[in-house]
């Protein structure tokens, strides 16, 4: 009965999806911003530079007609022919709109020319480029560490690229290990990044490529993210002699977006929910293999509402443009106990945390959100259901789900839920507000009594 009546809620949620073409918005600079200062490098800093800034990039996205530069990153050479690795996101502008920009590299001598797009891997946020012409052919290239051969807990590395537009850079740091409960391995790196370092190399103590510069988490000292060498070194062993890509890769995007979602559910379905140890209700908490949960109560508040609440959220999302980040489950809970309020009280405050809820709403991205509530019955226990879809414009047969629940069964006491997935496929969405509405239930004192 549960999923006759969930596919009934999404189909005809989907049913009232209205695909409209839209514009995509401009990307602004590439890589999360950052006020981290380079620290003073030591004598292997400049070793290593010296050594490598012969391929040491920088990756710029001009503007078709004129040189106005839409976004800046870093790269490095792969090979002697010209092949280049970078972070999608550098290149993401070029990638989704070839006909309004073009890509060119500089080098740390000041030359520079016409970079051509191969591939790219949005979910490990990398691409593969190749200079147009000869410009940088014999040059050499950086080679990778082996996977046989990992990096120890706070052994010293060296970011290098072009932060801020300002100048070539090398920063050195430390190697922490990969970062816990990440869905995708992301190395922890003790050094900071800045804008423009993005797809920059990091190299080991004898110059190999250990990771690539991907981000730095906010209002933090020293905290940076690399995706690890092995899966740039990947991408070059299976793209190195592909065509250069000339359209717009919205179709390859959604490929592998949708490949990556349902590995993602996959996962999420396998794994029992966890108990968030309340009184009255079961309420759907998940494991925390590679989402993090925060929770906090209030206590008979100055209002007299008895109040807790639980949220859990994925840390990694996938980059698809300025505009539009995607992939990652988010859901949280809240329950309340009225008691000292009265049933009109309560009924007022519960009701409004309810209508409290956003939804979302058209953007250039994606549609309107379309939903269909009903009352569903879990084991007794009566519940509002309300599930909506949100279609993406270029990315077709993925969705932004919602699901809004919350318990019908007492004047004075209730649980209101959440649960948010980004970039699902329609039979997805089926499977994972079905799972989702498993979760809840009475406990078992509860249901005794």
């Amino acid at each position: 009965m549960l999923k006759s009546c969930l596919k009934f809620l999404l189909v005809a949620a989907l049913a009232g999806l209205a695909l409209a073409a839209g514009a995509q918005t401009q990307a602004p600079a590439a890589s999360a911003p950052g006020a981290q200062q380079p620290p003073t490098v030591s004598a292997s800093a400049r070793r290593l530079y010296e050594r490598s800034k012969g391929q040491l990039l920088q990756i710029r996205t001009l503007l078709k007609t004129q040189d106005s530069q839409a976004s800046v990153g870093s790269g490095f050479l792969v090979s002697d022919d010209g092949h280049i690795v970078t972070n999608y996101h550098v290149i993401s502008q070029f990638a989704l709109e070839p006909d309004s920009y073009r890509l060119r590299y500089a080098t740390t001598d000041g030359q520079g020319g016409a970079l051509e797009l191969l591939d790219f891997d949005a979910r490990r946020d990398l691409a593969l480029l190749r200079a147009v012409g000869d410009g940088l052919k014999g040059r050499g290239a950086l080679g990778f560490r082996p996977q046989s051969q990992p990096l120890a807990k706070g052994e010293r590395i060296y970011s290098m690229g072009n932060p801020h537009d300002v100048a070539f850079a090398v920063v050195e740091g430390n190697y922490n290990g990969l970062v816990e409960r990440s869905f995708d391995p992301l190395i922890y790196y003790a050094g900071g990044i800045n804008p423009g370092m993005s797809g920059g190399p990091v190299l080991d103590e004898d110059g190999r490529v250990v990771g690539v510069n991907v981000s730095t988490l906010l209002f933090a000292q020293q905290v940076s993210f690399l995706v690890p060498g092995e899966f740039a070194e990947g991408l070059v062993r299976r793209s190195l002699g592909a065509k250069p890509i000339h359209t717009a890769a919205w179709a390859r995007l959604r490929d592998q977006l949708t490949r990556y979602q349902d590995e993602l559910v996959t996962r999420f379905l396998s794994q029992p929910w966890e108990s968030a140890n309340n009184d009255r209700y079961r309420l759907p908490v998940p494991r925390q293999d590679f989402m993090r949960c925060w929770g906090r109560g209030t206590s008979a508040d100055t209002k007299g509402l008895d109040f807790e609440r639980s949220q859990c959220r994925m840390d990694h999302a996938l980059f698809v443009s300025g505009s539009l980040q995607t992939g990652w489950l988010d859901m949280s809970h809240e329950a309340y106990d009225g008691s000292k309020l009265g049933p009109l009280r309560f009924a007022r405050q519960y009701s409004q945390s309810f209508r409290n809820e956003r939804l979302g709403a058209a953007d250039k991205a994606r549609t309107a959100p379309y939903c269909k509530e009903q009352f569903v019955d879990r084991d007794g226990l009566p519940l509002r259901a309300v599930v909506c879809l949100r279609a993406y414009r270029k990315l077709d047969g993925l969705h932004d789900l919602s699901v809004l629940v919350t318990t019908v069964d007492s004047s004075t006491q209730g649980a209101l839920g959440r649960f948010d997935a980004k970039g699902v496929s329609f039979d997805n969405a089926l499977k994972l507000a079905a799972h989702y509405l498993e979760g809840f239930a009475w406990t078992n004192s509860s249901k005794a009594k």
